[in-house]
């Protein structure tokens, strides 16, 4: 009994996310169980219930506690103190006790079986939590069936949703057209690329980053539209909306590592070393990551309002971001050391992301500490996607193929680089690009932008320019073969008038035989 003593608040968190709970008959011994919570708003909060036990377990009765120090923090998790303590931390005169039993008025219940069926409306001076738990103090243990309906007023938008849910729905909306549109404009940008030979692996991954993003959107989207008319989510919509929305952090945290590293803009590839280096970085995030979303759904308690990185798990991913800023400032400096013509790019690229590192640990650290619990998750929802936009818009600034783009990284085009891997000067020719200025001036010659001629074919000139910066890596070519003179020359043919050219054939013996053109 003590196995299903502890399923019993476990499964009524499954149902506490939703404003429709039902849950078949339970049975413990326990006096007192947490059954479900709910943040209601000022004045629309409602709780319409139906509660169903038989008469030999009379009398139960439900409790409302709300989020104040003197109440929930006061009995919840306090093994110190009895039923009796815990009930008496309620007001009678709130309205705090509902008793299951026909002698109470209000409680709707009919004899034999005791169905109870009624409501609440919840009004206070701001939003707040309230926690719902069952009790019979003096027992023989609780037994209980039980189908609750908590609801934030009749919109569309707010009626379902507990009041730290409000705006989640309308602002994944607003974040799913906006990234859509960098997608979009990321593939535009692509095109462009691709027909100058341009587009890199970073650009992939970058891109790969912004479509990752918007399938998590979209699902998020879903869920929530979802949960907005039933009530009711997919919980599967959700945690796969999680899962893609941690690969396309990963993805982005990759890449913004390689281009400091200077992979594809200084080098064309990562030594191995680094390459291992970066495997175990990543695969140790990646796991972290993985316990986080397990502790998130084994371990939080439904009890409490807890957020994601307020865990060991979360602090772990914290620390790991730090560590990649630690080595995202030490492969920028290396790569400005050896490349200082790369400075237009590198110092706003280290200056934005600069801001990005930090921005992940310091919203987590605000959302443990800083935010009050009943508007936590709308809000850190609006800034992690913030965040995130941020990132992504900065990096389709600063690599847009533009002439009047200074902050351009890549000079060598990608028909180029297996001509630098298969060079025989070995690590020096394949993994270093030549010294070059900035790619944007195969673009146009001139400091404005003209987006009709952005990617033109440009003169032979230009062309054997950038062909030129290879010189240094390719060997010479032989020396031309001069030509064999000739030892005597026979006459040429007599010139027919019928016959307007002739190519002519030298036969070993000096022979000259004409023909006709």
């Amino acid at each position: 009994m003590q196995h299903l003593l502890s399923r019993l608040p476990y499964a009524s968190y499954i149902a506490c996310r939703t404003t429709f709970n039902r849950n078949n008959l339970k049975q413990s011994f326990s006096d007192w169980v947490f059954l479900t919570r709910f943040c209601f708003l000022t004045e629309f909060g409602r709780l319409d219930f139906r509660f169903r036990y038989p008469k030999s377990r009379c009398c139960q009765n439900i409790l409302l506690y709300f989020d104040d120090s003197s109440q929930w923090p006061a009995v919840y998790k306090r093994p110190e103190k009895n039923c009796y303590q815990k009930e008496a931390v309620l007001r009678p005169e709130n309205n705090q006790v509902i008793n299951l039993t026909t002698r109470y008025t209000w409680s709707g219940c009919v004899v034999r079986v005791l169905s109870c069926v009624g409501g609440r409306s919840f009004r206070s001076v701001r939003e707040r939590w309230w926690y719902i738990a069952l009790s019979k103090c003096g027992g023989d243990g609780l037994q209980l069936e039980y189908e609750m309906k908590l609801t934030n007023g009749q919109s569309f938008w707010t009626q379902h949703f507990s009041a730290d849910e409000f705006g989640i729905l309308e602002t994944d909306i607003t974040f799913l057209i906006i990234f859509f549109m960098v997608f979009l404009l990321s593939c535009y940008f692509a095109y462009n690329l691709k027909g100058r030979q341009l587009l890199h692996t970073t650009y992939k991954m970058f891109m790969t980053a912004a479509g990752v993003e918007v399938l998590s959107l979209l699902f998020h989207c879903v869920y929530w539209g979802l949960y907005a008319r039933e009530g009711v989510g997919n919980g599967s919509l959700k945690i796969l909306g999680k899962l893609l929305f941690s690969v396309s952090f990963l993805v982005f945290l990759l890449m913004l590592i390689l281009l400091g590293k200077g992979f594809t803009v200084t080098r064309a590839r990562i030594s191995h070393s680094g390459s291992v280096k970066l495997s175990i970085y990543m695969t140790v995030y990646t796991i972290t990551y993985v316990i986080l979303f397990i502790y998130e759904a084994e371990f939080f308690d439904p009890g409490e309002v807890l957020y994601a990185y307020d865990s060991p798990a979360g602090y772990g991913l914290m620390g790991l971001q730090l560590v990649a800023y630690v080595w995202f400032c030490y492969a920028v400096l290396v790569s400005l050391k050896h490349y200082p013509e790369k400075q237009p790019f590198y110092v706003p690229f280290f200056t934005t992301y600069t801001l990005w590192f930090f921005a992940v640990p310091v919203m987590a650290l605000i959302a443990n500490f800083g935010i009050p619990r009943w508007a936590r998750e709308k809000i850190v929802n609006g800034i992690q996607l913030g965040i995130h936009l941020y990132a992504h818009i900065v990096f389709l600034v600063i690599t847009r193929p533009s002439a009047a783009n200074k902050n351009f990284p890549y000079h060598v085009r990608t028909s180029q680089i297996g001509i630098l891997l298969s060079s025989p000067k070995g690590g020096e020719g394949a993994e270093s690009f030549p010294h070059h200025a900035y790619g944007n001036s195969s673009f146009l010659g001139d400091s404005q932008p003209n987006f009709t001629e952005l990617f033109s074919i440009q003169s032979v000139s230009k062309i054997v320019t950038t062909a030129a910066d290879l010189t240094s890596i390719l060997p010479s070519p032989p020396p031309p073969i001069p030509p064999r003179p000739a030892t005597r020359s026979p006459p040429l043919p007599p010139r027919l008038p019928s016959f307007t050219e002739y190519f002519t054939m030298q036969s070993g013996g000096g022979a000259g035989f004409g023909t006709k053109a």
